[in-house]
C-alpha cells in the first residue's frame, strides 16, 4: 500500500481556454466496484483506455485525497516505481495503444466535509462530480470531454444501506452472507464522469410511471427519508409534467427505462442532473402546505424541470470543456424558466427572472469578478458557478430566439441536438446550429459570449410635429471590466412600441437591432410626440437610460400592453423618487402613490402582477444606480416613502389584506396571487405606522393556514421591536425546530431583517444550537442572507464584514465551495464610501493571509483586491 504523498501548498495554477488540447488517452468504458461503507469505503476501477492520436504521452488518472492500495495494467501489478503521483495524479508510462488499467483505492466518505466526490449525509452514502469531484472517487481523466459507458457494482451493509442506486438502468442484485447485498446498475450512454452518481441509503420511494411520445414506459422514481414521502407529490407531477412539455417544445424524449430523484440534506447546489439518477438538495424537492411558501414551491418545479431538461441539454450533448459551461446552464435556464412560464404566468415569471438578473448577475458585472459568458480563464472551476454563466447565458438564448422566431429557434436547437448527440461541444457549436437552422448572421451576436459588463443603452425619442415624424437615437456603450478596457458595439435586440398619449394604444411592437454604437430608427405617421416603451419584455439583458419625463413613467404605468414595460415604468417611477431624495433634489412622491393606487385599485390586472408593479425597488437595487452607494441614505429614503405609501393609503391595503383572504390552501394561479397581493398589503399596513400593525401581522401569522403567508407575517414582524415579533419568531421556532429546512427559514428572516441590530443578532445565531456550518443550506440562510441585506451587512462600524469574514475564514477549512460564494459581497468595496472600502479590503487581506486557504477562495479574495 502506498499512501499519496503530501508537498507543499503549490501556487494555483491558471486554466485558460485557450491551452485547450484533446485528451491524451479516451477511457470508452469503465467497470467500478465499490465496497462502500462510511469510514472506509474501497473503490476498484478498471478503465480500457486507448491512445488518442500520434504521441508518447503518459497516461495521467486525475486525483485528490486518494489512497492509491493496488494499480495494475493488463493483469499484471505494478511496483510502485512503474507509477507514481504528481500533484494528486496518477501517472502511468504506457508502450501500447490500448490497455486495461485496474486500480484500488479506499475513501472516507464520513470525513468528506467538502460534499465533492463520495460523502456521508444523514445516513446516506451520496456522490457530487461537477464539476471536478469525481477525481475525489477514482483515478480517472476528470475532464468533460472523456465519454464513457459505465457499469457499477455495488455490496454493502443491507440494513444500513437497504438502497443501492446509480446511473442508468438496473441490471442485477442480489443477498450475500454476512448481512451483505449487491447491486448492480449500467448506462448504455457515453457520458462524462461529472455526470456519475451513486446513492446507498435507507430510503422511501414514491414511485410513478411516465409513458413516453414513443409509448415506452419509463418507471419514476423519488426516493426520500420514510418520513418525507407525503412531500414529494408536488416534484412528482413537476417531473412528469417537464417530461411531457420537454416532447412537446423540443422534441425530446426520455432515453432510459427508469428515472431517479433523491433527495438529500447536505448539498452544495441546488441539484445535479446525473444520467439517470438525480441528486437533490432536499430544499428543491420536499413541499406541503404547512413548510413550503409560494416561492418554494416554484423553486421545486423549476429545479426538477431544469435537472430534467440536460438531460439532453447537458448529458446527451454535454461540454467541451469547462469554459463552455453556459453551453448546457444557460440554455437549460432558459429551457426551465419557460417551462415555468407556461406552468404558471408569463408577466409574472419575467419580473421575477429579470429581478434575480439584476440583484446577482448586474452586481457581478460591476465588479472586480466580471467575466464572460465564456470565460478565458480561471484558477477554480467551482468559482464560475455564476449567475454570469446561468442567467446572462439564458438571456443570450433568449435573445436569440427572438431574433429567429419559433419555428426557426426550433430548427435550429433540432439540428443543434442532432449534429451533437453523443458529443462534447462548445458555445460555438450551439451559435453556428442557430444559424445554420434559422438563416441567420450572428457573427456580431458572439460577441456576447467574449465581451463582460452590461451594455447600457442611450434612448433618445425626438418629435417633428410637421412632418409627423419620432426619431429614435439609439446610443450604446460597454464599460470597462477587469481584463477587458475596450470593447466593441455589440448587437442588441431592441422590443419597442410608440404610445400616442391621447387614445393611450401604441402602433404594435418594432424589433429594433442596435448593432452600432449610434442609430436613428424613423417612425412615421404620428399625429402626436409619442411615449416611448423600449426593451419591452426585457429583451435583451441591458441597462436603458431615457429622457422620459415622470408624467411618461406614470402614463407607462398605468396603459402599457406589454406587462413587464408596465412592471418597468412603475419601478422607474420609484426609482427616480428614491434617487433624487437621496441626492437631496425636490422629488414628486404624489406621482408613486397615484400610479400605485391606481394599479392597486384595477381588477383586470393578475393579482401576482399587481403585487409585483407595487413593492418599491429594492435597497441593493437602488445601490446599484448610484456612483457610491450611501445604505444608511438608501434605507432612510425607501423607508420613509414606504412608511408614507403604506399611511396614506392605508385604508386600501386593509381593505385588500381582508378581502384576499382565503378559506382553504390552494396552488392555483389565483390563490397563489392572493396570497402574494395579501403579503404586499400586510407590509405596506405595517410600515403604516398603525397602531394595530403588529397585531394584523401577528392575527395572520397565527391563522395562516399555509407557510406562504405565516413566513410573510413573520418577515413583517421581525423588523420591528413589538411583543409579537419575539412571540412569533418563539412560536415558530418551538413549532419547527426539528424541520431543518423550515428552521432555516426562521435563521434566514432574522438575518434579512430591517432591524437595528441584525449585525449583533446574525452573530448570536452563528452560536445557536441549531447552527452549524457543516450543512450548506444552514450556511446560506443565515449568511448568505445577511450579506444580502445591504443596510446591515454595511453597518458603518465595520462589524458585519468582519462577521462574514471570520465565516468565510472557518468554512473554508470545511466546505471551501460554499467559503467561496460569501466572499463577492466583500469584493464590491469600490462601490462605498473609503471608510467603507477600507475595512471592506482589510477583511478580504485578513482573508488571503490565512495559511491553506483553498483555490477556491484564493481565487475569490485575490481578484476582489485587484
Amino acid at each position: 500500500m502506498a499512501d499519496m504523498q503530501s508537498s507543499p501548498a503549490a501556487v494555483p495554477t491558471i486554466i485558460r481556454r485557450e491551452d485547450y488540447r484533446p485528451p491524451d488517452w479516451l477511457v470508452p468504458a469503465i467497470d467500478l466496484d465499490f465496497d462502500l461503507d462510511a469510514a472506509a469505503t474501497q473503490v476498484k476501477a478498471t478503465l480500457g483506455v486507448s491512445r488518442n492520436g500520434a504521441h508518447d504521452r503518459p497516461l495521467r488518472l486525475d486525483g485528490d485525497d486518494l489512497t492509491p492500495l493496488r494499480v495494475s495494467v493488463d493483469g499484471q501489478i505494478l511496483e510502485e516505481g512503474q507509477w507514481h503521483l504528481d500533484a494528486g495524479a496518477l501517472v502511468i508510462p504506457l508502450t501500447g495503444d490500448t490497455h486495461q488499467i485496474e486500480t484500488l483505492v479506499e475513501l472516507t466518505p464520513a470525513e468528506n466535509s467538502k460534499l465533492m466526490g463520495l460523502y456521508a449525509s444523514g445516513g446516506l452514502l451520496c456522490t457530487q462530480c461537477e464539476a471536478e469531484g469525481f477525481r475525489r472517487i477514482t483515478f480517472f481523466p476528470d475532464r468533460p470531454d472523456i465519454l464513457s459507458r459505465y457499469s457499477v457494482h455495488m455490496t454493502a451493509d443491507k440494513q444500513l444501506y437497504p438502497v443501492l442506486l446509480a446511473n442508468g438502468d438496473p441490471v442485477g442484485q442480489g443477498d450475500l452472507p454476512g448481512g451483505r447485498h449487491w447491486a448492480r446498475w449500467t448506462d448504455p450512454f457515453p457520458k462524462p464522469c461529472y455526470l456519475f452518481a451513486l446513492v446507498a441509503g435507507d430510503l422511501a420511494c414514491n414511485a410513478d410511471r411516465f409513458v413516453t411520445m414513443s409509448g415506452r414506459e419509463v418507471a419514476l422514481g423519488i426516493w426520500v427519508k420514510e418520513a418525507d414521502l407525503p412531500r414529494t407529490a408536488h416534484a412528482m407531477q413537476a417531473l412528469k409534467n417537464s417530461m411531457a412539455w420537454d416532447e412537446r417544445v423540443y422534441g425530446r424524449e426520455y432515453d432510459l427505462d427508469v428515472f431517479n430523484i433523491v433527495a438529500v440534506a447536505d448539498f452544495n447546489f441546488g441539484a445535479m442532473e446525473n444520467k439517470g439518477l438525480n441528486i437533490f438538495n432536499s430544499r428543491y424537492i420536499l413541499a406541503d402546505p404547512d413548510t413550503a411558501t409560494d416561492v418554494d414551491y416554484d423553486g421545486v418545479e423549476g429545479v426538477v424541470a431544469h435537472e430534467y431538461f440536460h438531460n439532453w441539454s447537458g448529458n446527451r450533448v454535454t461540454c467541451r470543456d469547462w469554459f463552455q459551461l453556459s453551453l448546457k446552464e444557460g440554455f437549460t435556464v432558459f429551457r426551465d424558466q419557460n417551462f415555468s412560464a407556461d406552468m404558471g404566468s408569463h408577466a409574472v415569471k419575467r419580473i421575477e427572472d429579470v429581478r434575480i438578473l439584476r440583484g446577482a448577475q448586474f452586481q457581478e458585472d460591476q465588479g472586480p469578478l466580471a467575466h464572460p459568458v465564456r470565460p478565458e480563464s480561471y484558477m477554480e472551476i467551482s468559482n464560475f458557478y455564476t449567475a454570469t454563466i446561468y442567467n446572462k447565458g439564458a438571456e443570450l438564448i433568449r435573445m436569440m430566439a427572438l431574433m429567429l422566431g419559433p419555428e426557426r429557434f426550433r430548427a435550429g436547437t433540432d439540428l443543434y441536438f442532432e449534429r451533437h448527440d453523443g458529443q462534447a461541444a462548445t458555445c460555438e457549436d450551439f451559435v453556428i446550429a442557430m444559424e445554420e437552422g434559422g438563416g441567420i448572421d450572428l457573427r456580431q451576436f458572439r460577441l456576447w459570449y467574449e465581451q463582460a459588463g452590461t451594455p447600457r443603452v442611450r434612448a433618445l425619442l425626438a418629435y417633428d410635429a410637421a412632418a409627423g415624424r419620432a426619431t429614435l437615437t439609439l446610443e450604446q456603450s460597454v464599460p470597462p471590466t477587469p481584463g477587458q478596457a475596450d470593447k466593441e458595439p455589440m448587437a442588441i435586440p431592441l422590443r419597442t412600441a410608440l404610445f400616442d398619449p391621447a387614445s393611450g394604444q401604441s402602433g404594435g411592437d418594432h424589433l429594433l437591432l442596435l448593432t452600432e454604437e449610434r442609430q436613428n430608427f424613423i417612425f412615421e405617421g404620428l399625429s402626436a410626440a409619442p411615449i416611448l416603451s423600449i426593451n419591452r419584455g426585457f429583451s435583451a439583458p441591458v441597462i436603458v437610460e431615457t429622457d422620459r419625463s415622470q408624467a411618461d413613467l406614470a402614463f407607462l404605468s398605468a396603459h402599457d400592453d406589454d406587462p413587464f414595460a408596465r412592471y418597468e415604468a412603475m419601478q422607474q417611477l420609484m426609482v427616480n423618487v428614491l434617487v433624487g431624495k437621496i441626492a437631496g433634489q425636490p422629488v414628486d412622491e404624489d406621482a408613486v402613490l397615484a400610479a400605485i393606487r391606481n394599479t392597486a385599485a384595477d381588477s383586470a390586472l393578475d393579482p401576482a402582477f399587481v403585487a409585483e408593479a407595487i413593492r418599491l425597488p429594492s435597497e441593493a437595487y437602488l445601490g446599484d444606480q448610484m456612483a457610491i452607494v450611501d445604505p444608511d441614505a438608501i434605507h432612510a429614503a425607501r423607508d420613509g416613502l414606504q412608511s408614507r405609501i403604506g399611511s396614506e393609503l392605508e385604508t386600501l391595503w386593509r381593505d385588500i389584506h381582508a378581502r384576499t383572504k382565503a378559506n382553504g390552501f390552494s396552488l392555483s394561479a389565483a390563490a397563489k396571487g392572493a396570497r402574494k397581493l395579501r403579503n404586499t398589503a400586510l407590509l405596506y399596513l405595517a410600515a403604516s405606522g398603525a397602531e394595530d400593525g403588529a397585531s394584523v401581522a401577528f392575527d395572520q401569522f397565527d391563522q395562516a393556514d399555509n407557510m406562504t403567508e405565516r413566513q410573510a407575517a413573520l418577515a413583517t414582524l421581525a423588523n420591528g421591536t413589538s411583543v409579537e415579533r419575539d412571540a412569533a419568531l418563539d412560536i415558530f421556532y418551538q413549532r419547527y425546530r426539528s424541520d431543518a429546512l423550515t428552521l432555516d427559514k426562521w435563521f434566514q428572516t432574522q438575518a434579512f431583517a430591517f432591524h437595528a441590530d441584525t449585525v449583533d443578532l446574525v452573530q448570536e445565531l452563528a452560536h445557536h444550537q441549531d447552527f452549524s456550518l457543516g450543512n450548506p443550506n444552514r450556511v446560506r440562510s443565515l449568511y448568505g442572507a445577511f450579506t444580502g441585506n445591504q443596510w446591515a451587512f454595511h453597518h458603518p462600524s465595520g462589524k458585519g464584514y468582519r462577521l462574514v469574514a471570520d465565516c468565510v475564514i472557518a468554512l473554508d477549512k470545511l466546505n471551501p465551495q460554499t467559503a467561496a460564494r460569501l466572499v463577492p459581497p466583500l469584493g464590491r468595496w469600490k462601490r462605498f464610501d473609503a471608510q467603507r472600502a477600507g475595512m471592506m479590503r482589510a477583511e478580504l487581506q485578513r482573508i488571503l493571509a490565512e495559511p491553506g486557504l483553498s483555490k477556491d477562495v484564493t481565487e475569490q479574495v485575490s481578484k476582489s483586491l485587484e
